[in-house]
């Protein structure tokens, strides 16, 4: 399968949802940097468009194509947030975080009126926990957060789980915000709405990579053309 070409065609469906003066939530990652690359030709063509992207990355592709950037306040509506996926189950909940924005995604998901979600037909899955998920926790006291992680998971039955912290080239993942992250290998949650819930009441834990009931729609894409999950 051609998986970019594949989220290219998701990206051109989701593009369709877009109208002039929108303000737009861009999502992070390699799926939805086609949606933004999308976005940067319909400014180029005049449309009035504004972005919230959600890490660092996107938010210099925005400048560079020309998509005016806002800092948001109280006042601000995100009229559609659009961005990727690792896993998506039937029930439309999602794991996120591959690119370790998954904080800032789930801010902006939550406040956008409609949440689209791109991704190429891979990423649809019977039941979460094959990709392992991601969790965002505070650097302060960060051994103590993953002690109460561990014992969280095992009484959520996950009682052998393995966790990482995530790494690259000998130092730990920082997010955009200075986080870490810490990458839960569960192999199947059958119930990600409960194990959302208790990892976020966890102290030092910043946001856990499960959208659950956050999605409006998602588009699948491969080579031979586009499907769409809806509620």
């Amino acid at each position: 399968m051609d998986k970019d070409r594949g989220k290219r065609l998701a990206a051109e469906e989701a593009a369709k949802h877009v109208e002039r003066g929108m303000t737009l939530g861009l999502g992070t990652g390699s799926t939805a940097a086609h949606f933004v690359d999308i976005m940067g030709v319909r400014v180029a063509e005049g449309w009035s468009l504004k972005g919230v992207p959600t890490s660092e990355e996107t938010r210099r592709q925005a400048e560079r194509l020309g998509i005016e950037i806002i800092e948001p306040d109280e006042t601000t509506v995100i009229d559609l947030a659009v961005d990727g996926a690792d896993e998506a189950d039937p029930n439309l909940n999602l794991i996120k975080g591959g690119g370790a924005a998954l904080l800032r995604e789930k801010v902006v998901a939550h406040a956008a009126k409609k949440f689209i979600v791109i991704a190429d037909k891979s990423k649809r899955v019977a039941a979460l926990g094959a990709f392992p998920l991601p969790v965002e926790i505070s650097p302060f006291g960060w051994a103590l957060t993953v002690a109460a992680i561990r014992k969280t998971l095992a009484g959520q039955g996950f009682d052998k789980s393995e966790l990482t912290l995530r790494a690259a080239d000998g130092a730990a993942v920082k997010t955009d915000g200075g986080n870490l992250i810490i990458d839960c290998a569960l192999a199947r949650i059958d119930d990600p709405a409960r194990l959302e819930k208790a990892l976020n009441a966890i102290p030092g834990v910043m946001e856990c990579g499960l959208f659950c009931a956050m999605t409006d729609m998602i588009i699948y894409g491969d080579e031979d053309g586009i499907s769409i999950a809806a509620p």
